[in-house]
């Protein structure tokens, strides 16, 4: 899987890389010592967790979607807002809005620092 060359394609690859079932292919869109929050509340860093975070999201059966709302850059750091969901046929398996901080790396990639998969739900209270 290559990496995007523009923040704006950042989720689509995202839901690509988690489509493929791989979680070596999804970690490569990541930084691992960045904030990644898969679930309500569950913040984690680190490689380890992040692992466990990603295999957690992989073991819901479906294909994964995630629509950019907007993606806003500032030189080598981005911020996009995303609605996303994990569908099997016609039964909507989860379906969130995020917010995700992407940062530019040496290469002209973009991967994930921040990644608060529930960040724009209405209902969560900080």
């Amino acid at each position: 899987m290559n990496l995007p060359t523009r923040a704006e394609d950042a989720h689509a690859t995202l839901a690509a890389a988690y489509n493929t079932g791989d979680v070596a292919t999804v970690m490569k869109m990541y930084d691992a010592g960045g904030i990644f929050e898969a679930s309500p509340g569950n913040p984690v860093s680190g490689k380890e967790k992040f692992e466990e975070a990603v295999k957690a999201i992989l073991s819901i059966k479906g294909k994964m979607e995630i629509k950019t709302v907007y993606c806003f850059q500032a030189g080598d750091i981005a911020v996009g807002r995303s609605e996303w969901n994990i569908t099997d046929g016609d039964e909507v398996k989860i379906s969130a809005k995020g917010i995700e901080v992407m940062k530019q790396q040496a290469n002209g990639t973009w991967i994930i620092v921040i990644d608060h998969a529930f960040g724009a739900e209405a209902n969560l209270v900080a």
